[in-house]
């Protein structure tokens, strides 16, 4: 992937859709953390949510507006993020927060409570300092612009290394489109629906049905598809908008031909921001794709595929540079998926490692080692017993890892 050049904030616009973006003190001191997305009337917004059973007020608050919000497309739509506190896990007082910082948007921008989500990303168990909010809520609800989207990508940091954005531009039929997308996530991340948060934007011309549907499927390739820790969060959500602005004939019916392009797109976007989390992973070095092929179905392959990538001694000997194929056949055998040991046939990138049951009578030590120095990595494992198939994107476990996390309160 390119690397992403963010001087110039005029490069990510999508009409219909302005951000803005301060400091409000709520962790941290000088740092962008609190931001706000305001999408024009017409605006449609879908959603995925964390399956955690700890799930955050926000999460539960804007689960509920995503169901709502595509009965009233007359009025805008605003999401709201704070980062530096989860508001999670704080009883009574993290939902009075929530309303609290709700009604406050929809005096200032006179817009109903139906229509405003809300994401935090942060320290769990700690109450939010809503009133740091409240007081930066007529500077937020001022100040937006077009062209904030860099610095809204700044804001949603966290232990993130650097901010995480993607934008393209696509012709459908004779027609623009514009996707654009940020997400922050680097630690606690093993999604059970997406990730820890992404906000994706476009303008094309669709039904709600349509796009909850392709937000559904496509999560469950890209956001879904990724780990650094195999801990999901309390706070995790995917929210895709469309500004509706595109110069268009909507698209309405699942038939529609243009609905295979659109979704490309939009998976590439996902995608590649789902990789971005991987590669910035807390502490992490490398970049893993595990590759399932030939098992019983897909959804073992992917059980196998998580199997290994979340395993901490798979990741351990990865960070190691360690070849220990050993560790791949242990995860293999813990996932409880049905397989016949005797057809596993192991990859390291192009090197056979394993096959008929045992190590490969071909296999070379030194070539497997030298091939893990790699900083992107290919593990691929064939099964043989099926047509399955996955794909899961990892990393590696260092000792930067512990430290991070140690100190993530201090």
């Amino acid at each position: 992937m390119k690397k992403i050049d963010f001087s110039n904030n005029k490069k990510f616009m999508i009409k219909g859709a302005r951000f803005s973006s301060l400091c409000a003190n709520i962790k941290y001191k000088n740092r962008l953390d609190l931001t706000l997305i305001l999408l024009e009337a017409g605006s449609i917004v879908t959603g995925v949510f964390t399956n955690s059973k700890t799930k955050a007020p926000s999460v539960i608050w804007s689960k509920k507006v995503v169901k709502s919000a595509s009965k009233n497309a007359e009025e805008p739509i605003a999401i709201v993020i704070n980062s530096g506190n989860a508001n999670a896990f704080t009883g009574k007082k993290g939902t009075q927060a929530i309303e609290k910082v709700v009604l406050e948007i929809a005096e200032n921008l006179k817009i109903s409570k139906k229509r405003i989500l809300m994401a935090s990303t942060g320290v769990i168990g700690e109450p939010l300092p809503y009133k740091k909010i409240i007081d930066k809520i007529p500077s937020l609800t001022q100040n937006l612009t077009e062209n904030q989207v860099v610095d809204c990508a700044k804001a949603i940091m966290t232990t993130d290394t650097y901010p995480k954005l993607r934008f393209k531009k696509f012709k459908l039929d004779k027609n623009f489109i514009s996707i654009l997308g940020i997400a922050k996530g680097s630690g606690m991340i093993a999604p059970n629906m997406a990730t820890m948060l992404s906000f994706i934007i476009t303008d094309i011309k669709i039904s709600y049905a349509i796009l909850q549907k392709i937000t559904s499927n496509l999560s469950d390739k890209t956001f879904n598809s990724i780990t650094v820790d195999s801990d999901t969060s309390t706070s995790d959500m995917v929210l895709v908008s469309t500004t509706s602005n595109a110069n268009m004939k909507p698209i309405k019916k699942f038939s529609d031909n243009r609905i295979k392009q659109f979704s490309k797109t939009l998976e590439l976007v996902m995608k590649e921001l789902a990789i971005e989390i991987v590669k910035d992973g807390e502490g992490s070095n490398k970049l893993i794709e595990y590759q399932i092929i030939g098992a019983l179905n897909d959804k073992s392959a992917k059980n196998i595929a998580l199997s290994i990538a979340n395993s901490p001694l798979v990741k351990t000997a990865i960070a190691g540079e360690d070849p220990n194929w050993g560790r791949i056949i242990m995860a293999i055998g813990k996932s409880g998926e049905n397989i016949i040991q005797e057809k596993i046939k192991i990859y390291f990138g192009k090197y056979l490692i394993t096959n008929n049951g045992r190590v490969h009578k071909k296999y070379d030590e030194k070539k497997a080692k030298d091939y893990m120095k790699n900083t992107n990595l290919l593990v691929k494992v064939d099964l043989g017993i099926g047509r399955g198939i996955a794909k899961v994107w990892g990393c590696d476990f260092t000792k930067e890892y512990i430290e991070i996390n140690a100190d993530y309160r201090s």
